[in-house]
């Protein structure tokens, strides 16, 4: 019994946004198309791939092992069709790079988009485990990650390394000092990233290695929800000095006596490493990494 290939289409394009109009939009088809190709599939065999109800769709345990086959399928597809186009130099594609802090990539971007303008890049940010499992999960074609991770399956690329500095409001007691120590953070209000951040790891073991307490004032998710917590006073922030970025209504303070860095790696998947427009990007970073 063959499977047809519009119907596993149709299955993964819902799988992937969770939702069948949005799976309809990008395939460019009728939502009730979509809707009749995946109930195709399911009555063919006598299974069940998705638990639907009118406000969210929501894969069964079926399905969730049939996601990871059709994210093979498509991206060998997709090899394929990079193979198949090498001859037009990049004329057309796209390329995802899931990121923790765009910053690190951006100069690198807007070389390659100024290169290939026929390729569209898709940036989509989050900490550097939502990053990883995307990447793994074949949603994205290249990750930028917050920290080393040591798994063969990945070609890594190190980008650079930091210290972290402490942030505060201007109208906080230390905005007019010219550095902290850790002690400074002991038991002082912090402003957390999120479960997953690899800042706030490393700030915790940094603190716990020197026998000090953390005490959050608020967990935010993001860099962005972070910086404006600080703004209004709610307590100190702590970030990689890379992304301080400027800003008028911060300063930032070096904290003198702490010894991590933060690391920013470049990392695909190594299966996926000789696609043209990877390869590409990959060799774009190496030159600009050589010329610093």
């Amino acid at each position: 019994m063959s499977v047809s290939h519009a119907q596993l289409k149709a299955f993964h394009a819902v799988a992937q946004h969770g939702s069948f109009t949005r799976a309809a939009e990008r395939l460019f088809l009728t939502q009730p198309a979509i809707s009749d190709q995946v109930r195709k599939l399911e009555e063919r065999f006598g299974v069940l791939l998705f638990h639907r109800n009118k406000r969210s769709v929501r894969l069964t345990d079926l399905g969730e092992r049939l996601l990871l086959i059709t994210q093979r399928m498509f991206t060998c597809e997709a090899e394929a069709h990079d193979l198949l186009q090498d001859s037009r130099a990049l004329q057309t594609g796209t390329l995802v790079l899931a990121v923790d802090a765009p910053v690190h990539v951006l100069p690198q971007i807007a070389r390659f988009c100024d290169r290939y303008p026929g390729i569209r890049v898709k940036i989509e940010t989050g900490n550097t485990d939502e990053s990883l499992l995307r990447l793994f999960n074949y949603q994205a074609d290249l990750a930028l990650l917050g920290r080393d991770v040591d798994d063969e399956r990945l070609l890594c690329l190190p980008l650079r390394n930091d210290p972290m500095v402490a942030f505060v409001s201007l109208q906080h007691p230390w905005a007019s000092r010219g550095s902290i120590s850790l002690a400074d953070l002991d038991d002082t209000p912090l402003v957390l990233r999120e479960v997953g951040s690899v800042t706030r790891q490393t700030l915790e073991e940094e603190m716990q290695q020197a026998g000090l307490r953390i005490r959050p004032a608020i967990q935010v998710e993001g860099r962005e929800a972070a910086r404006e917590a600080v703004v209004v006073g709610i307590g100190v922030g702590v970030v990689s000095a890379a992304e301080f970025g400027a800003d008028a209504r911060v300063c930032a303070l070096p904290i003198v006596d702490c010894k991590r860095r933060l690391t920013e790696t470049l990392v695909c998947l190594r299966e996926q490493s000789s696609r043209r427009v990877v390869a590409t990007f990959l060799e774009m970073v190496r030159e600009s990494l050589a010329d610093q």
